[in-house]
């Protein structure tokens, strides 16, 4: 029978006013709610909004709540979202392949690979053109080993890599070492410290190129309210901005293949936006807002 699946198509088809039972045993499977996280929360934060409600409308305290494959802070799109025993699926669903939407900026680089952190090296990027990227993006297709960023998730010896970045970052930071010097000693430090992993891309396209860059993104209350999470403004710069679609498998760090096209043009390049359209069967489509997903825990 399987988890129930708590999503857009299951609201249209019971009602706007459809609410979950209140008692989880109603559910023997558990219940997936996929989630499109939003802008600046991290995945932790959307587990404990979830939970604080499912535990309140189920009266179970020890009510178990996880995700399946953590999105970055500054991402969005689907979190998938697993109460009861559908948590006992969460690891499966991992393995499922993934696809991204990816605004990626060229000319400049981040440690984090992303807009979390300032640039720390400008290129040239007059290279950088619709016809340049479209030519190289069949180069990225297939199997192909990755080394993660190193502000990342990954465990190496029981300590997060994110740990080991920071300290490298906040000696920059004090004037341990020249910005130049951050660079490559992060960049190193993510070759000699993670291993490489083998990854899948089965799909990449272009959909859009401006050369100018995008316009400064105005934020919205909710978004501005988390100032936990860095969001560095670079729109002055007018780099040029392509989003490219990747369909790929678990695993991968988009963050990465934003760093390896940069280097396959010729230049540097970090994300500047990155949405996951789909992981597995879910679609972003039909993923709640956490708004919709504690209201339908509400009674």
């Amino acid at each position: 029978m399987g988890p129930l699946i708590a999503d857009k198509n299951l609201l249209l088809s019971s009602g706007k006013d459809f609410r979950l039972g209140g008692e989880i045993d109603l559910y023997p499977e558990g219940v997936i709610i996929p989630i499109d996280k939003p802008y600046r929360w991290t995945s932790a934060d959307v587990i404990r909004k979830i939970k604080f409600t499912a535990v309140r409308h189920f009266g179970k305290k020890n009510l178990k709540v996880g995700h399946a494959g953590t999105l970055d802070p500054l991402a969005t799109g689907v979190l998938l979202v697993c109460i009861g025993k559908a948590t006992k699926l969460a690891e499966e669903l991992q393995k499922h392949d993934k696809e991204y939407l990816a605004g990626i900026s060229f000319g400049a680089t981040t440690p984090s690979y992303d807009l979390e952190k300032p640039i720390d090296k400008l290129y040239p990027h007059d290279m950088v053109t619709r016809e340049a990227i479209e030519k190289v993006l069949p180069s990225l297709l297939g199997e192909q080993e990755q080394i993660a960023p190193l502000f990342s998730a990954k465990s190496v010896d029981g300590v997060r890599a994110y740990e080991i970045a920071r300290k490298m970052y906040k000696a920059s930071q004090r004037g341990e070492c020249t910005t130049e010097e951050s660079k490559e000693s992060i960049d190193s430090g993510a070759e000699d410290i993670l291993s490489r992993q083998t990854i899948r891309i089965t799909g990449i396209k272009l959909e859009d190129f401006l050369p100018d860059g995008l316009p400064k993104r105005v934020l919205t209350e909710s978004e501005s309210r988390n100032l936990r999470i860095n969001v560095t403004d670079n729109s002055e710069l007018h780099l040029p901005h392509a989003d490219i679609r990747v369909a790929c498998s678990k695993g991968t760090y988009i963050r990465a293949l934003a760093r390896d096209l940069g280097e396959a043009l010729g230049t540097g390049a970090h994300l500047d936006t990155l949405e996951r359209t789909r992981s597995g069967e879910f679609n972003v489509e039909n993923a709640l807002s956490v708004e919709e997903a504690i209201a339908i825990l509400s009674k």
